[in-house]
Protein backbone atom coordinates (compact mmCIF):
# COMPACT_ATOMS: atom_id res chain seq x y z
CA UNK A 1 0.00 0.00 0.00
CA UNK A 2 2.91 2.25 0.66
CA UNK A 3 2.37 4.62 -2.45
CA UNK A 4 -1.37 4.11 -2.78
CA UNK A 5 -1.96 5.09 0.44
CA UNK A 6 -1.01 8.74 -1.01
CA UNK A 7 -4.27 9.02 -2.68
CA UNK A 8 -6.36 7.37 0.30
CA UNK A 9 -10.00 8.53 0.88
CA UNK A 10 -12.89 6.89 1.67
CA UNK A 11 -16.21 6.27 1.53
CA UNK A 12 -19.94 8.04 2.89
CA UNK A 13 -22.61 6.44 5.19
CA UNK A 14 -25.27 5.38 2.35
CA UNK A 15 -28.04 7.67 3.15
CA UNK A 16 -30.51 5.65 1.10
CA UNK A 17 -33.08 4.35 2.43
CA UNK A 18 -32.26 0.40 1.86
CA UNK A 19 -29.41 0.68 3.64
CA UNK A 20 -31.36 2.69 6.60
CA UNK A 21 -29.59 3.93 10.00
CA UNK A 22 -26.06 2.78 9.21
CA UNK A 23 -24.93 3.08 12.84
CA UNK A 24 -27.95 1.21 14.18
CA UNK A 25 -27.46 -1.12 11.66
CA UNK A 26 -23.93 -2.30 12.10
CA UNK A 27 -24.58 -2.65 15.87
CA UNK A 28 -27.27 -5.10 15.82
CA UNK A 29 -25.72 -8.19 16.10
CA UNK A 30 -28.38 -10.13 13.51
CA UNK A 31 -29.09 -7.81 10.70
CA UNK A 32 -32.00 -8.45 8.87
CA UNK A 33 -31.68 -9.20 5.40
CA UNK A 34 -32.86 -7.22 2.39
CA UNK A 35 -34.04 -8.52 -1.17
CA UNK A 36 -31.13 -8.12 -3.82
CA UNK A 37 -30.97 -8.37 -7.73
CA UNK A 38 -29.24 -6.79 -10.43
CA UNK A 39 -31.44 -3.64 -10.20
CA UNK A 40 -30.47 -2.84 -6.63
CA UNK A 41 -27.55 -0.96 -7.08
CA UNK A 42 -28.49 0.78 -10.29
CA UNK A 43 -31.20 1.55 -8.62
CA UNK A 44 -29.77 3.46 -5.48
CA UNK A 45 -27.06 4.84 -7.62
CA UNK A 46 -29.85 6.48 -9.88
CA UNK A 47 -31.30 7.75 -6.32
CA UNK A 48 -28.70 9.12 -5.09
CA UNK A 49 -27.81 11.08 -8.20
CA UNK A 50 -31.07 12.50 -8.09
CA UNK A 51 -30.51 14.34 -4.65
CA UNK A 52 -27.38 16.65 -3.39
CA UNK A 53 -24.59 14.65 -2.70
CA UNK A 54 -23.73 14.33 0.95
CA UNK A 55 -20.31 14.46 2.35
CA UNK A 56 -19.00 10.75 3.98
CA UNK A 57 -18.64 10.78 8.19
CA UNK A 58 -15.55 10.34 8.93
CA UNK A 59 -15.63 10.05 12.29
CA UNK A 60 -13.36 7.95 14.36
CA UNK A 61 -11.83 8.32 17.99
CA UNK A 62 -8.88 10.43 17.89
CA UNK A 63 -6.47 8.51 18.66
CA UNK A 64 -7.24 5.86 15.71
CA UNK A 65 -7.97 9.06 13.35
CA UNK A 66 -4.07 10.16 13.90
CA UNK A 67 -1.81 7.28 13.55
CA UNK A 68 0.19 6.86 10.94
CA UNK A 69 1.13 4.67 8.38
CA UNK A 70 3.52 2.36 10.95
CA UNK A 71 0.75 1.78 13.52
CA UNK A 72 -1.80 1.54 10.84
CA UNK A 73 0.18 -1.80 9.87
CA UNK A 74 -0.36 -2.94 13.37
CA UNK A 75 -4.08 -3.87 12.79
CA UNK A 76 -3.75 -6.72 10.92
CA UNK A 77 -7.01 -8.75 9.60
CA UNK A 78 -7.29 -12.11 11.25
CA UNK A 79 -7.18 -15.19 8.32
CA UNK A 80 -9.42 -17.70 10.39
CA UNK A 81 -12.07 -14.99 10.52
CA UNK A 82 -12.00 -14.63 6.46
CA UNK A 83 -15.34 -14.64 5.12
CA UNK A 84 -16.45 -18.14 3.54
CA UNK A 85 -12.94 -19.29 5.17
CA UNK A 86 -13.85 -22.99 5.78
CA UNK A 87 -16.90 -23.73 3.52
CA UNK A 88 -15.48 -24.76 1.06
CA UNK A 89 -15.61 -22.10 -1.56
CA UNK A 90 -13.24 -21.46 -4.12
CA UNK A 91 -12.86 -17.32 -2.69
CA UNK A 92 -12.36 -16.06 0.51
CA UNK A 93 -12.53 -12.04 1.70
CA UNK A 94 -11.21 -10.25 4.32
CA UNK A 95 -11.20 -6.19 5.26
CA UNK A 96 -9.08 -3.75 6.23
CA UNK A 97 -9.51 -1.52 9.53
CA UNK A 98 -10.03 2.35 9.26
CA UNK A 99 -7.63 4.37 10.66
CA UNK A 100 -4.63 6.95 8.84
CA UNK A 101 -5.60 7.78 5.42
CA UNK A 102 -8.68 5.31 5.34
CA UNK A 103 -11.23 7.30 7.58
CA UNK A 104 -14.15 6.94 5.56
CA UNK A 105 -16.70 4.02 6.47
CA UNK A 106 -17.54 1.46 3.88
CA UNK A 107 -20.40 -0.78 4.82
CA UNK A 108 -20.15 -4.25 3.45
CA UNK A 109 -23.37 -6.82 2.76
CA UNK A 110 -23.01 -10.47 1.72
CA UNK A 111 -25.51 -11.89 -1.47
CA UNK A 112 -27.17 -15.35 -1.28
CA UNK A 113 -30.52 -16.60 -2.29
CA UNK A 114 -31.38 -13.45 -3.41
CA UNK A 115 -30.96 -11.50 -0.27
CA UNK A 116 -28.07 -8.82 1.02
CA UNK A 117 -27.04 -9.24 4.49
CA UNK A 118 -25.05 -6.51 6.37
CA UNK A 119 -21.46 -7.89 7.44
CA UNK A 120 -20.75 -5.87 10.74
CA UNK A 121 -17.54 -4.59 12.34
CA UNK A 122 -16.18 -7.21 14.86
CA UNK A 123 -12.87 -6.21 17.13
CA UNK A 124 -12.56 -9.66 17.28
CA UNK A 125 -12.27 -10.27 13.09
CA UNK A 126 -8.43 -8.33 14.09
CA UNK A 127 -5.47 -8.59 15.41
CA UNK A 128 -3.75 -5.41 17.23
CA UNK A 129 -0.03 -5.62 17.44
CA UNK A 130 2.63 -3.32 19.17
CA UNK A 131 0.77 0.29 18.88
CA UNK A 132 -2.70 -0.77 18.16
CA UNK A 133 -5.59 0.18 20.05
CA UNK A 134 -8.41 -2.26 20.03
CA UNK A 135 -11.80 -0.16 19.36
CA UNK A 136 -14.34 -1.04 21.23
CA UNK A 137 -17.54 0.29 18.88
CA UNK A 138 -19.86 -2.13 16.69
CA UNK A 139 -20.68 0.33 14.31
CA UNK A 140 -17.09 1.45 13.32
CA UNK A 141 -17.22 -0.57 9.62
CA UNK A 142 -14.48 -1.30 7.08
CA UNK A 143 -12.73 0.85 4.99
CA UNK A 144 -11.76 -1.53 1.84
CA UNK A 145 -11.65 -5.20 1.27
CA UNK A 146 -9.63 -7.59 -0.45
CA UNK A 147 -10.22 -11.33 -2.37
CA UNK A 148 -8.42 -14.37 -1.92
CA UNK A 149 -8.23 -17.32 -4.04
CA UNK A 150 -5.98 -21.00 -4.41
CA UNK A 151 -4.55 -19.39 -7.92
CA UNK A 152 -0.68 -18.88 -7.50
CA UNK A 153 -1.07 -22.82 -5.85
CA UNK A 154 -3.87 -25.08 -5.05
CA UNK A 155 -3.16 -25.31 -1.50
CA UNK A 156 -2.97 -21.53 -0.49
CA UNK A 157 -5.52 -18.59 -1.02
CA UNK A 158 -3.69 -16.23 -2.11
CA UNK A 159 -4.47 -12.13 -2.47
CA UNK A 160 -5.90 -11.51 -5.73
CA UNK A 161 -7.35 -7.97 -5.54
CA UNK A 162 -7.66 -5.46 -3.23
CA UNK A 163 -10.72 -2.67 -3.36
CA UNK A 164 -9.34 0.58 -0.95
CA UNK A 165 -9.36 4.07 -1.29
CA UNK A 166 -11.69 6.07 -2.88
CA UNK A 167 -12.63 3.99 -6.34
CA UNK A 168 -9.18 2.40 -6.62
CA UNK A 169 -8.51 -1.04 -6.96
CA UNK A 170 -5.71 -3.21 -7.96
CA UNK A 171 -4.96 -7.18 -8.88
CA UNK A 172 -2.81 -9.69 -10.18
CA UNK A 173 -2.40 -12.36 -12.38
CA UNK A 174 -0.43 -15.86 -11.51
CA UNK A 175 3.17 -15.19 -10.78
CA UNK A 176 2.93 -10.92 -11.01
CA UNK A 177 3.13 -8.82 -8.01
CA UNK A 178 0.99 -5.39 -7.34
CA UNK A 179 2.14 -2.31 -9.06
CA UNK A 180 -0.49 0.18 -10.71
CA UNK A 181 -4.13 0.59 -9.88
CA UNK A 182 -7.13 0.80 -11.98
CA UNK A 183 -10.33 3.33 -10.64
CA UNK A 184 -14.05 3.30 -11.20
CA UNK A 185 -14.22 6.72 -12.52
CA UNK A 186 -11.37 9.74 -12.87
CA UNK A 187 -12.77 13.37 -12.77
CA UNK A 188 -10.27 16.11 -13.51
CA UNK A 189 -6.91 14.03 -13.69
CA UNK A 190 -4.21 16.33 -14.18
CA UNK A 191 -6.64 19.08 -14.67
CA UNK A 192 -5.72 22.46 -13.42
CA UNK A 193 -8.07 22.76 -9.25
CA UNK A 194 -8.43 20.16 -7.51
CA UNK A 195 -9.07 16.44 -8.90
CA UNK A 196 -12.23 14.78 -7.84
CA UNK A 197 -11.99 11.38 -6.27
CA UNK A 198 -15.54 9.55 -6.39
CA UNK A 199 -15.66 6.66 -3.35
CA UNK A 200 -16.64 3.58 -3.32
CA UNK A 201 -19.15 3.70 -0.05
CA UNK A 202 -20.75 0.52 -0.42
CA UNK A 203 -20.18 -2.94 -1.91
CA UNK A 204 -22.08 -6.90 -1.69
CA UNK A 205 -19.94 -9.77 -2.38
CA UNK A 206 -22.15 -12.60 -3.90
CA UNK A 207 -21.24 -15.92 -2.08
CA UNK A 208 -19.58 -18.11 -5.00
CA UNK A 209 -21.28 -21.99 -5.87
CA UNK A 210 -18.78 -24.44 -5.06
CA UNK A 211 -17.31 -24.64 -8.45
CA UNK A 212 -17.43 -21.12 -9.31
CA UNK A 213 -15.01 -19.90 -12.06
CA UNK A 214 -15.14 -16.02 -11.04
CA UNK A 215 -17.02 -13.97 -7.75
CA UNK A 216 -19.25 -11.16 -8.26
CA UNK A 217 -18.90 -7.83 -6.54
CA UNK A 218 -20.93 -4.99 -6.43
CA UNK A 219 -20.09 -1.37 -5.27
CA UNK A 220 -21.91 1.76 -5.23
CA UNK A 221 -19.64 4.89 -6.13
CA UNK A 222 -21.00 8.40 -4.95
CA UNK A 223 -19.12 11.96 -5.77
CA UNK A 224 -20.11 15.60 -6.18
CA UNK A 225 -20.69 15.22 -9.26
CA UNK A 226 -21.57 11.87 -9.84
CA UNK A 227 -22.96 8.32 -9.00
CA UNK A 228 -22.57 4.84 -9.97
CA UNK A 229 -23.16 1.66 -10.13
CA UNK A 230 -20.34 -1.22 -11.04
CA UNK A 231 -20.69 -5.05 -11.31
CA UNK A 232 -17.48 -6.85 -11.21
CA UNK A 233 -17.14 -10.51 -12.09
CA UNK A 234 -13.55 -11.29 -11.02
CA UNK A 235 -11.96 -14.76 -13.02
CA UNK A 236 -8.31 -15.16 -11.49
CA UNK A 237 -5.77 -16.84 -13.67
CA UNK A 238 -2.45 -16.20 -15.38
CA UNK A 239 -4.42 -13.26 -16.81
CA UNK A 240 -6.98 -11.90 -14.47
CA UNK A 241 -9.78 -10.62 -15.64
CA UNK A 242 -12.55 -8.19 -14.51
CA UNK A 243 -15.80 -7.86 -16.61
CA UNK A 244 -16.88 -4.75 -15.51
CA UNK A 245 -20.43 -2.80 -16.21
CA UNK A 246 -20.66 0.77 -14.73
CA UNK A 247 -23.60 2.28 -15.26
CA UNK A 248 -23.26 5.97 -14.68
CA UNK A 249 -25.86 9.20 -13.47
CA UNK A 250 -24.22 12.11 -13.56
CA UNK A 251 -25.78 15.18 -11.02
CA UNK A 252 -24.09 17.58 -13.53
CA UNK A 253 -22.41 17.46 -17.23
CA UNK A 254 -19.05 15.58 -16.78
CA UNK A 255 -16.85 17.35 -19.84
CA UNK A 256 -14.05 15.58 -18.54
CA UNK A 257 -15.12 12.51 -17.75
CA UNK A 258 -12.47 9.23 -17.15
CA UNK A 259 -13.77 5.93 -17.96
CA UNK A 260 -11.91 2.72 -17.33
CA UNK A 261 -9.22 4.82 -15.76
CA UNK A 262 -5.68 3.49 -14.84
CA UNK A 263 -2.98 5.35 -12.93
CA UNK A 264 0.81 4.19 -12.71
CA UNK A 265 4.14 5.19 -11.69
CA UNK A 266 6.93 5.90 -14.33
CA UNK A 267 10.76 7.96 -12.79
CA UNK A 268 12.53 6.38 -15.53
CA UNK A 269 14.41 4.49 -17.97
CA UNK A 270 16.76 4.22 -20.64
CA UNK A 271 15.27 6.58 -22.49
CA UNK A 272 14.40 9.43 -19.98
CA UNK A 273 17.19 9.23 -17.28
CA UNK A 274 18.59 12.94 -17.65
CA UNK A 275 19.80 13.97 -14.49
CA UNK A 276 19.11 10.58 -12.65
CA UNK A 277 21.78 9.56 -10.47
CA UNK A 278 20.69 5.93 -9.45
CA UNK A 279 22.17 2.36 -9.84
CA UNK A 280 19.15 1.16 -11.20
CA UNK A 281 18.62 1.23 -14.77
CA UNK A 282 14.97 1.61 -14.56
CA UNK A 283 12.21 2.04 -12.38
CA UNK A 284 8.64 2.14 -13.06
CA UNK A 285 5.42 0.50 -12.66
CA UNK A 286 4.71 0.85 -16.68
CA UNK A 287 6.81 2.19 -19.35
CA UNK A 288 4.08 2.64 -21.93
CA UNK A 289 0.70 3.34 -23.60
CA UNK A 290 -0.67 0.65 -25.89
CA UNK A 291 -3.40 1.09 -28.11
CA UNK A 292 -5.57 -0.77 -30.68
CA UNK A 293 -7.77 1.87 -32.12
CA UNK A 294 -11.00 1.18 -33.69
CA UNK A 295 -9.27 0.21 -37.12
CA UNK A 296 -7.16 -2.33 -35.66
CA UNK A 297 -4.51 -0.27 -35.90
CA UNK A 298 -1.83 -0.89 -32.92
CA UNK A 299 0.35 1.61 -31.48
CA UNK A 300 2.82 2.80 -28.74
CA UNK A 301 3.55 5.71 -27.10
CA UNK A 302 6.79 5.23 -24.03
CA UNK A 303 6.16 7.28 -21.12
CA UNK A 304 7.56 9.93 -19.27
CA UNK A 305 8.21 11.70 -16.43
CA UNK A 306 8.45 14.96 -17.98
CA UNK A 307 9.44 18.38 -16.63
CA UNK A 308 5.98 19.87 -16.34
CA UNK A 309 2.37 18.37 -16.36
CA UNK A 310 1.38 16.80 -20.08
CA UNK A 311 -1.56 15.31 -21.56
CA UNK A 312 -1.54 13.61 -24.68
CA UNK A 313 -5.06 12.50 -26.59
CA UNK A 314 -5.28 9.63 -29.16
CA UNK A 315 -8.39 10.56 -31.32
CA UNK A 316 -10.71 7.19 -32.24
CA UNK A 317 -14.17 5.76 -32.82
CA UNK A 318 -15.49 2.87 -30.47
CA UNK A 319 -11.81 1.67 -29.63
CA UNK A 320 -10.64 -2.29 -29.85
CA UNK A 321 -8.33 -1.85 -26.72
CA UNK A 322 -5.42 0.45 -24.29
CA UNK A 323 -3.30 -0.35 -21.61
CA UNK A 324 -0.64 0.63 -19.50
CA UNK A 325 2.11 -2.04 -20.06
CA UNK A 326 4.91 -2.77 -18.08
CA UNK A 327 7.79 -4.55 -21.30
CA UNK A 328 10.38 -6.11 -18.98
CA UNK A 329 10.57 -9.29 -17.64
CA UNK A 330 13.80 -9.51 -16.46
CA UNK A 331 15.28 -8.82 -12.66
CA UNK A 332 18.35 -7.40 -14.66
CA UNK A 333 15.69 -4.95 -16.14
CA UNK A 334 15.79 -3.06 -12.76
CA UNK A 335 18.20 -4.63 -10.40
CA UNK A 336 15.61 -4.44 -7.28
CA UNK A 337 15.14 -7.25 -5.13
CA UNK A 338 12.62 -5.41 -3.05
CA UNK A 339 10.58 -3.81 -5.09
CA UNK A 340 10.64 -6.52 -8.38
CA UNK A 341 9.64 -4.23 -10.77
CA UNK A 342 9.62 -6.86 -13.40
CA UNK A 343 6.70 -8.51 -11.62
CA UNK A 344 4.74 -5.57 -11.77
CA UNK A 345 1.20 -6.37 -13.80
CA UNK A 346 0.33 -4.59 -17.12
CA UNK A 347 -3.20 -3.66 -17.37
CA UNK A 348 -5.19 -3.81 -20.77
CA UNK A 349 -8.68 -2.32 -21.11
CA UNK A 350 -11.04 -4.31 -23.45
CA UNK A 351 -14.35 -1.97 -24.54
CA UNK A 352 -17.52 -4.48 -24.70
CA UNK A 353 -19.61 -2.58 -27.43
CA UNK A 354 -19.50 0.38 -28.82
CA UNK A 355 -17.91 3.91 -27.11
CA UNK A 356 -18.23 5.82 -29.72
CA UNK A 357 -15.91 9.01 -30.28
CA UNK A 358 -13.75 10.33 -28.17
CA UNK A 359 -10.01 9.64 -27.19
CA UNK A 360 -7.50 7.70 -25.33
CA UNK A 361 -6.37 10.19 -23.02
CA UNK A 362 -2.92 9.95 -21.50
CA UNK A 363 -1.48 12.87 -18.53
CA UNK A 364 2.20 12.71 -17.48
CA UNK A 365 2.51 14.72 -14.22
CA UNK A 366 6.24 14.62 -12.94
CA UNK A 367 7.87 13.10 -9.88
CA UNK A 368 10.88 12.85 -7.95
CA UNK A 369 10.28 9.66 -6.56
CA UNK A 370 9.29 6.24 -7.43
CA UNK A 371 6.04 6.46 -4.27
CA UNK A 372 4.13 9.21 -6.12
CA UNK A 373 2.35 7.66 -9.24
CA UNK A 374 2.23 10.41 -11.96
CA UNK A 375 0.84 8.48 -14.56
CA UNK A 376 -3.07 8.24 -15.63
CA UNK A 377 -4.32 7.16 -18.82
CA UNK A 378 -8.32 6.45 -19.29
CA UNK A 379 -11.12 6.93 -22.22
CA UNK A 380 -12.40 10.71 -22.26
CA UNK A 381 -15.69 10.38 -24.78
CA UNK A 382 -15.93 12.96 -27.12
CA UNK A 383 -19.61 14.46 -25.76
CA UNK A 384 -20.33 15.62 -22.22
CA UNK A 385 -21.88 13.12 -20.31
CA UNK A 386 -24.98 14.81 -19.38
CA UNK A 387 -26.51 14.99 -16.12
CA UNK A 388 -30.20 13.30 -15.52
CA UNK A 389 -29.51 9.86 -17.81
CA UNK A 390 -27.66 6.92 -17.33
CA UNK A 391 -24.29 6.45 -19.37
CA UNK A 392 -23.45 2.66 -19.77
CA UNK A 393 -19.77 1.16 -20.10
CA UNK A 394 -18.82 -2.40 -19.96
CA UNK A 395 -15.50 -3.60 -20.48
CA UNK A 396 -13.34 -6.46 -19.25
CA UNK A 397 -9.70 -5.63 -17.46
CA UNK A 398 -7.34 -7.71 -18.04
CA UNK A 399 -4.15 -7.90 -15.29
CA UNK A 400 -1.20 -9.74 -17.47
CA UNK A 401 2.18 -10.00 -18.09
CA UNK A 402 1.55 -8.38 -21.48
CA UNK A 403 -1.61 -8.67 -24.22
CA UNK A 404 -1.21 -10.39 -27.31
CA UNK A 405 -2.90 -7.32 -29.66
CA UNK A 406 -1.69 -8.42 -32.84
CA UNK A 407 1.00 -11.57 -32.67
CA UNK A 408 2.08 -10.81 -36.19
CA UNK A 409 3.34 -7.86 -35.68
CA UNK A 410 6.65 -7.28 -33.92
CA UNK A 411 6.64 -5.44 -30.78
CA UNK A 412 8.40 -2.18 -29.28
CA UNK A 413 10.85 -3.92 -26.57
CA UNK A 414 13.00 -0.94 -25.70
CA UNK A 415 13.21 2.48 -25.80
CA UNK A 416 17.13 4.15 -25.52
CA UNK A 417 18.41 7.40 -25.89
CA UNK A 418 21.53 9.72 -25.69
CA UNK A 419 23.78 11.97 -27.10
CA UNK A 420 24.82 11.88 -30.57
CA UNK A 421 28.13 12.59 -31.09
CA UNK A 422 29.46 16.19 -31.88
CA UNK A 423 25.87 17.17 -33.51
CA UNK A 424 24.71 18.36 -29.80
CA UNK A 425 20.92 16.35 -30.97
CA UNK A 426 19.91 13.69 -29.15
CA UNK A 427 19.69 9.70 -31.02
CA UNK A 428 16.82 7.49 -29.96
CA UNK A 429 16.92 3.57 -30.51
CA UNK A 430 13.75 1.60 -30.66
CA UNK A 431 14.49 -1.88 -30.54
CA UNK A 432 12.31 -4.28 -31.79
CA UNK A 433 11.40 -8.30 -31.58
CA UNK A 434 9.01 -10.87 -32.07
CA UNK A 435 6.17 -11.19 -34.49
CA UNK A 436 7.13 -12.09 -38.15
CA UNK A 437 10.46 -10.74 -37.59
CA UNK A 438 11.56 -14.57 -36.09
CA UNK A 439 10.88 -15.69 -39.32
CA UNK A 440 13.51 -13.95 -41.09
CA UNK A 441 17.32 -15.20 -41.39
CA UNK A 442 19.95 -14.53 -39.15
CA UNK A 443 21.54 -12.50 -41.75
CA UNK A 444 18.62 -9.94 -42.24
Amino acid sequence: MHRRTLLGAGAALPLLAWLGPARARAADPRPSATAFDAGTVPGLARAAASAAFVAPDRTLPPWLASIGYDAYRDYRYRPDQALWRGDGLPFQAQFFHRGFLFKDRVTVSVVADGRAELLPYRREMFTYDQRARAPDDPALGFAGLRLHAAFQRPDYFDELCVFLGASYFRAVGRGLGYGLSARGLALGSGDPGAEEFPLFKAFWLERPARAADAVVVHALLDSPSAAAAFRFAIVPGDDTVFDVDMRLFPRVALRNAGIAPLTSMFEFDAGDRVGIDDFRPAVHDSDGLALLNGQGEQAWRPLRNPATVEHSGFQDIAPRGFGLVQRKRAFADFLDAEAGYERRPSAWVEPVGDWGRGEVHLVEIPTADEYHDNIVAFWRPAQALAAGHEHRFRYRLHWCPDHPWNPPLARVTATRAGAAAASGARLYVIELAGGRLDALPADA
